[in-house]
């Protein structure tokens, strides 16, 4: 990822307007890629795009069935239809959904309908070489998922690890025969992965022939519900029953006092590293197609990782633990340009880890919402203290909106030091604006601003709060809100600080 001064925009796939009930590939992520290149746009972040699990924390990007596989909800019926695989009568039929919201249940409900439609017509009246090669070229990690896929369809609601032992453990003669039971089901996940992967790198194709590059997202861990712990089992701290022995979170710190658990399996990064770490290597190649450049979440992991017992209630009694730091990315440098990598290195971190992205060269975040607490001379998101080699945020998917932060979560103290920054108090109605152009101003050479805080949304617009698990990744974007007006005003702002 190479920037001279740029800008972009950070809006997920689900947050696009569609009449299906969610975002997806189809006309309005054009429309959206239009919107961008119009406004002086350079960059359009997503979140992760991995097949959402439906127990806990259902529906976050950041669980996932898989590190590989792709969200077939994304899939965008009127694409179907243009292939000749909907009829025109099959995508009218369509219930009314929230043009606000993601209403995830009755959304999975209607679209798997129609995706299995979609599905049998593929099945007997298309033969299809990109398909073939598609499946040939991905099997890696392609055979087991849809195999896991249909397996996990099969006994739901089992957890994998309840499956029959000879299932659990992947004996060969088995799998191989369960294989042949389970044919079309593997098949039809088979078919919507190739799908999915033939609607997203048209549009990635699309946007990077306008100058748009986009950035996505990889979650440090894996869900345990995930085809990567049914395959991979020994290189995640598991039991020999396959139950984890200890689990992620983070410890005790200010906003909680018993932590955060969340509840991943953690690697055992002493079995990676023999593998020269193989698969973490393959996810980023993966990654890395996928997308122009990524960002890394939860970096400090890589170097220390909070380790609680699995089955404690809260991370209270976790401990700090030793990740593989500088031999892993030493790795992965060999391989990809450090350019291609942002270091998601928010929160409490530690020297080691500063000195680090510092001395590699890796791009490090800033967000101005953490700019205005303690002291202003040595908070490196504080707008003056912003570096060159960072990506600026006004946000992040894990904030509240600018205006909601400002009339929820600051202090007196903090809106006092906002307005000494700016060197008047601004009206409300500007308030997202003035923020916006702060960090536009800095010397960050790339800048990222969630549409929500383009639009000037207050805590109704605010994708995720951590900590809890209903009510998140919900928000949508209106036709109506992102108007030409909009677009022309980001666009001199964009110009303006010399970032076209």
């Amino acid at each position: 990822m190479t920037t001279n001064r740029a800008n972009g925009l950070l809006l997920h796939i689900t947050s696009l307007p569609s009449r299906y009930g969610i975002g997806d590939f189809g006309p309005e992520a054009y429309r959206f890629a239009d919107t961008l290149g119009r406004s002086g746009q350079k960059f359009w972040q997503v979140l992760p795009l991995h097949p959402f699990t439906l127990r806990e924390n259902p529906y976050s990007p950041y669980n996932g069935l898989s590190a590989f596989a792709g969200n077939t909800m994304l899939i965008s019926p009127d694409l179907l239809y243009r292939e000749g695989l909907l009829t025109k009568t099959e995508t009218r039929d369509c219930p009314a959904f929230s043009e606000s919201r993601v209403e995830y249940p009755k959304v999975v409900a209607y679209k798997t309908k129609l995706l299995n439609i979609a599905y049998e017509r593929f099945k007997s009246h298309r033969k299809n070489g990109d398909y073939e090669r598609f499946c040939s070229e991905n099997a890696g990690w392609f055979d087991d998922f849809t195999l896991y896929v249909a397996l996990r369809e099969h006994f739901w609601p089992r957890l994998w690890r309840d499956w029959p032992v000879e299932l659990r453990e992947r004996w060969e003669r088995p799998i191989k025969a369960i294989k042949e039971r389970l044919h079309d089901s593997v098949n039809r996940e088979k078919f919507l992965q190739y799908i999915f992967f033939e609607q997203w790198f048209a549009l990635k194709e699309y946007c990077n022939q306008s100058g748009i590059k986009i950035i996505g997202d990889i979650p440090v861990y894996v869900d345990y519900e995930s085809a990567d712990l049914w395959a991979n089992p020994e290189i995640f701290q598991l039991n020999r029953y396959r139950n984890p022995e200890f689990v992620a979170g983070v410890p005790p710190y200010y906003f909680s006092k018993t932590g955060q658990l969340w509840g991943n399996p953690v690697y055992n990064w002493k079995a990676l590293r023999k593998t020269g770490y193989f698969w973490w290597i393959e996810r980023l190649r993966h990654n890395l197609t996928m997308f122009d450049c990524v960002r890394l979440d939860h970096f400090r992991g890589f170097f220390h990782f909070w380790r609680v017992p699995a089955g404690d209630k809260t991370a209270k009694n976790g401990k700090w633990m030793k990740g593989p730091a500088g031999d892993f990315f030493d790795a992965v440098f060999k391989r990809f340009p450090k350019s291609a990598i942002i270091a998601e290195d928010l929160g409490q971190i530690t020297p080691d880890v500063k000195s680090y992205v510092e001395k590699s060269g890796l791009r490090g975040m800033r967000v101005i919402q953490f700019g205005f607490g303690g002291k202003s001379e040595t908070n490196p998101h504080f707008p003056a203290n912003i570096i060159k080699n960072s990506v600026c945020y006004t946000g992040t998917h894990d904030n509240n909106t600018i205006v909601g932060w400002f009339t929820k979560d600051t202090s007196k103290e903090q809106k006092t030091r906002l307005w000494d920054f700016l060197g008047h108090k601004p009206q409300k109605t500007e308030l997202h604006w003035e923020l916006v152009r702060l960090a536009m101003s800095s010397d960050a050479d790339l800048v990222i601003i969630p549409v929500q805080d383009i639009l000037g949304l207050g805590t109704e617009g605010r994708m995720n709060l951590p900590g809890t698990n209903t009510g998140n990744w919900q928000w949508r974007l209106q036709k109506s809100e992102l108007t030409p007006q909009i677009a022309k005003k980001l666009a001199a702002l964009t110009s303006l600080f010399g970032r076209t």
